[in-house]
């Protein structure tokens, strides 16, 4: 008797057992022979979509049958009322366990998605850590909601609780849901984008590499990083120049003697302004530079160049290479950019005495 009861333990645990591994190697296999499959179809193909929804569920697709596998051997093993009990249990922990991974797996398929296509998407909505968190706060809550949906759990009550206890957090925390709210403005007016270069009132500038939930963060040609708060952010004068467009004017100011033959001056200015936009990198080749005259000065003529950068940092090296060449043409040329100096008229002073 003891022996058959025995028996039947080992074949009651041998049984479930089966089940399971047969489940985890019918996984293996499959993944194997799908996978393999379907990285042979998507090398066809010209979009990057199906490349990264097959890397995204490779690596859970195992852990899926295992679980699988767990539920299908206390499924066939012998039901008893506790054995009932625990198979219900774990089919619901299995579930909810199931759900989160499919949830965190959509999860990274929408971060991989926005992230490779962000260039075509960006005029409708920029790229930032604000909308990606948001986006996978959508994905989880919907998660959650399927959960508590299988639990039998109304949200009703929840959302009513939620609703209650959500103006005391609002008002706890309303500096950071200020700068919150005041980050998706800025991520949706699109005034200030990630890559921009922009210059703040109070006289930080550089490039603007992200929008969260509580900080726009700028980093500075030096290499320092800036971060200021979005609430501020929306109340500072700003100046962002990549709008309306990267390219930008460059004004160089100079002077040249009275003496000077100013067509003279203005021809070979505009030869060496011409050859900078063509030969230096970041000048706008089409551009035709010009100069204007606009002051008679203490001890020259000024006027000011009009040059052409692709975006802000072209300036530097349009500017660098400029100077540079025209000191060395006006040189050959025999034009004089003349040092400050004060002439003193002492025959009109003897004459007021």
């Amino acid at each position: 008797m003891n022996i058959n009861n025995t028996f039947q333990g080992l074949i009651d645990l041998v049984i479930p057992l089966t089940v399971f591994l047969i489940t985890i190697a019918s996984g293996y296999i499959l993944r194997k022979i799908l996978f393999k499959k379907l990285i042979r179809l998507t090398q066809n193909t010209t979009f990057n979509i199906d490349n990264i929804i097959i890397e995204s569920i490779k690596g859970p697709f195992i852990i899926w049958f295992i679980m699988l596998g767990i539920y299908l051997g206390l499924e066939v093993s012998k039901a008893t009322e506790e054995t009932e009990e625990i198979v219900n249990i774990a089919g619901k922990i299995l579930f909810i366990l199931g759900t989160f991974s499919v949830t965190i797996a959509l999860t990274n398929i929408f971060t991989k998605i926005i992230k490779a296509y962000s260039g075509k998407i960006q005029t409708a909505l920029p790229l930032t850590s604000l909308t990606q968190n948001i986006g996978r706060i959508v994905i989880f809550a919907i998660g959650l909601l399927v959960i508590l949906n299988s639990l039998g759990i109304s949200i009703t009550p929840i959302l009513a609780t939620l609703g209650v206890g959500g103006l005391a957090v609002a008002l706890a925390l309303q500096d950071t849901l200020s700068n919150l709210f005041a980050g998706v403005h800025i991520t949706i007016a699109k005034q200030v984008r990630i890559g921009d270069y922009i210059k703040l009132e109070s006289g930080e500038e550089g490039y603007v590499t992200d929008i969260n939930w509580r900080t726009t963060e700028i980093k500075m040609l030096p290499n320092n990083m800036v971060l200021v708060p979005n609430e501020k952010l929306t109340r500072a004068i700003i100046t962002n120049y990549y709008l309306p467009d990267k390219e930008m004017a460059v004004l160089v100011n100079l002077g040249v003697h009275y003496n000077s033959n100013l067509k003279k001056v203005e021809k070979i200015t505009c030869e060496v302004a011409k050859e900078v936009m063509q030969e230096v990198s970041g000048g706008v080749s089409e551009f035709e530079p010009f100069i204007r005259y606009h002051t008679f000065d203490d001890s020259s003529i000024n006027f000011t160049v009009i040059l052409r950068a692709k975006e802000f940092v072209d300036q530097y090296l349009i500017k660098h290479e400029f100077i540079k060449r025209l000191h060395e043409r006006y040189r050959k040329e025999g034009i004089v950019i003349p040092y400050p100096i004060r002439a003193i008229n002492y025959s009109q002073e003897e004459g007021e005495k």
